[in-house]
């Protein structure tokens, strides 16, 4: 078993390939012998709809999910903002990599005076939608999808003002554009700028090689901003934001959820001592639900429907 060669999944985009060649490096320079398997996923295919049209909450995971199961691949590298807070059965978390920058980014033309005008924004997330329009109720957001590359040249050919980012998605490639600005007041995805490894739940041999990859402050952090979304049950797709950060001694946690037009926003700050990180996400959760997200929620469900 120590020779045997693990493969790892990812999807055949610019930057999912950066992230396998990354786990990659790091289980090589560990004695571990690799080989990528580069798959296609229906998340990449499919364009024309927006993801949650499709019902799917893994839909970037899914396709790597089948070939673990099937046996083609060994691990497989994903962001962790794209993986469905439930595995599916028999997959296990081997471990999440240090964290990159875990902000947004708003990718502009060179010139910033529409932020105090009429505007239209670009991003196929919900989240960036809602707390955008939240910020600037007066511009108008519309859909964006496609890989980073395929989505700032979609910014260049149309008449957009600009377009929101994951800072650590340009940042990685190297494609960051000089014409840009850090939103430090939008609250990020779950797990925004984090990376996992995924091995099937038997396979001692690889979850064991991938652990020793594993980054415990982004393990934790990202654990609690997951039970926030599990809690709250969004989907990847609703717009919900959470952000754990280690100060001292302490985690401080944001999170947020909002109403698609951005109107409705019911925040929770709080910092806690390291020991009380277990149920940090859960109990915040429910405390959003009992000031009024649980009737957001319930519109949500109704407008994020899959449409049949």
């Amino acid at each position: 078993m120590a020779n045997k060669t693990i493969r790892i999944g990812t999807r055949d985009s610019e930057l999912a390939l950066w992230q396998a060649h990354t786990v990659e490096k790091k289980l090589n320079d560990l004695g571990y012998q690799t080989q990528i398997v580069a798959v296609k996923s229906q998340g990449d295919i499919i364009l024309d709809k927006p993801l949650y049209e499709l019902g799917i909450t893994g839909i970037f995971t899914k396709t790597l999910d089948i070939a673990m199961i099937n046996g083609q691949v060994d691990i497989a590298v994903h962001s962790l903002k794209d993986v469905p807070t439930a595995l599916p059965k028999g997959i296990a978390q081997a471990a999440v990599l240090e964290r990159a920058d875990v902000r947004d980014i708003l990718v502009h033309k060179g010139n910033l005076d529409f932020l105090s005008d009429s505007a239209t924004i670009a991003t196929g997330s919900l989240r960036r939608q809602a707390q955008w329009l939240h910020q600037y109720p007066s511009h108008s957001v519309v859909d964006l999808r496609g890989n980073v590359n395929t989505r700032l040249q979609k910014l260049a050919d149309n008449d957009w003002n600009g377009a929101v980012f994951a800072a650590a998605g340009l940042e990685r490639i190297n494609i960051t554009p000089e014409n840009h600005i850090t939103l430090d007041w939008m609250i990020p995805a779950p797990a925004q700028g984090a990376m996992v490894v995924v091995a099937m739940a038997e396979d001692e041999f690889c979850r064991e090689a991938a652990s020793e990859l594993n980054d415990i402050e982004a393990e934790i952090a990202t654990y609690i901003e997951r039970q926030f979304l599990k809690t709250l049950e969004g989907g990847c797709t609703a717009p919900i934001g959470a952000l754990a950060q280690f100060i001292e001694d302490d985690i401080l946690f944001k999170g947020a959820l909002f109403s698609l037009d951005g109107k409705e926003k019911i925040y929770v700050e709080k910092r806690v001592p390291i020991q009380e990180w277990k149920k940090l996400g859960f109990y915040l959760a429910h405390e959003i639900l009992k000031n009024g997200g649980d009737a957001i929620m319930k519109v949500l469900r109704s407008e994020l429907r899959p449409k049949t």
